[in-house]
């Protein structure tokens, strides 16, 4: 008898499917961070999977910066309600207004920083104790040093010198009171897994993900949208370009690729040319210090 063997797609959807399934049986009220991108659309399917033929068992949270791509927003809603998920929409603003917190100034004033104040209060305010993300490993080093079950303290803070083993596929999320694990179900994959999978699977994404015309500045090698919450100087000259997005964050921090690829063969063909994570060569907001994600997420990043 042949050995039953899956490919490689197949592996990592079974232990993605095993780490939600995990969630749902060692924690009482987790929730799914979703941002409208890619790795948490990949994670929405995921759990519909992992959960059929009932309903996700947990809402789905996006901590809306007031900085989001149209695109992303319209798809947000519109997934939520194909999926009758709860959707839970907390907002940066109103926390930035409530606790009188300073707003970014400059060219690209970007709220990213203050999330995790909006997300901290957002978990106290529900009681979650295990929040599930769409991080991966290969994005960003901070993120390579994280555990699946990434515990968060009393405070919300992350301690990479502090982290539990996990051999054997075992994931321990006992925690104190006031405690909530973070979880990374989709760790092990890298952006052209994912981007594999969504067409394997036929995932529909939002538009912004393939090649289309916007207005765009060239900012240090960057091309940044115009939009309402960038600042235009004298010296920025306005272009009008085909582009596309690798990631999708805020628009005051996330550049676009110029692009031709409209279809999801054609940016599967471009990834697998390209050798800078999409983090690396998209996210403004990473490069402020060398260490700017670990920063963040020592005190309550996603």
């Amino acid at each position: 008898m042949d050995q039953y063997q899956l490919d490689y797609l197949a592996q990592l959807e079974a232990e993605s499917i095993y780490i939600l399934r995990e969630v749902a049986a060692q924690f009482e009220k987790p929730a799914l961070l979703f941002s409208g991108g890619k790795d948490s659309i990949t994670l929405v399917h995921l759990a519909r999977k992992a959960f059929a033929p009932g309903k996700i068992p947990f809402p789905l949270v996006h901590i809306d910066t007031g900085h989001n791509f149209p695109e992303a927003l319209a798809y947000r809603d519109q997934l939520a309600k194909d999926v009758q998920a709860t959707l839970v929409v907390r907002k940066v603003e109103d926390t930035i207004r409530e606790k009188k917190l300073t707003e970014p100034k400059g060219k690209f004033a970007s709220r990213n920083w203050l999330q995790t104040h909006t997300l901290l209060d957002t978990i106290e305010e529900f009681g979650f104790d295990a929040c599930i993300g769409g991080a991966r490993r290969d994005e960003e080093k901070a993120r390579a040093k994280e555990r699946i079950f990434s515990v968060r303290d009393e405070f919300g803070q992350w301690n990479p010198k502090l982290q539990r083993p996990e051999l054997w596929s075992i994931y321990n999320g006992r925690i104190h009171k006031g405690e909530n694990v973070r979880v990374f179900p989709i760790s092990n994959w890298t952006e052209l897994d994912v981007w594999n999978y969504i067409r394997k699977e036929k995932i529909e994404l939002p538009s912004i993900y393939f090649a289309h015309e916007r207005e765009v500045i060239s900012f240090e090698g960057q091309l940044v949208a115009v939009s309402d919450f960038i600042r235009i100087d004298e010296g920025d000259v306005v272009e009008r370009k085909q582009v596309r997005y690798r990631t999708v964050g805020d628009m005051t921090c996330t550049a676009a690729v110029e692009s031709a690829a409209a279809t999801l063969d054609e940016v599967i063909d471009e990834i697998t040319a390209t050798r800078i994570s999409e983090r690396g060569e998209t996210r403004i907001d990473d490069r402020v210090t060398e260490a700017a994600m670990e920063d963040r997420k020592k005190n309550g990043y996603f």
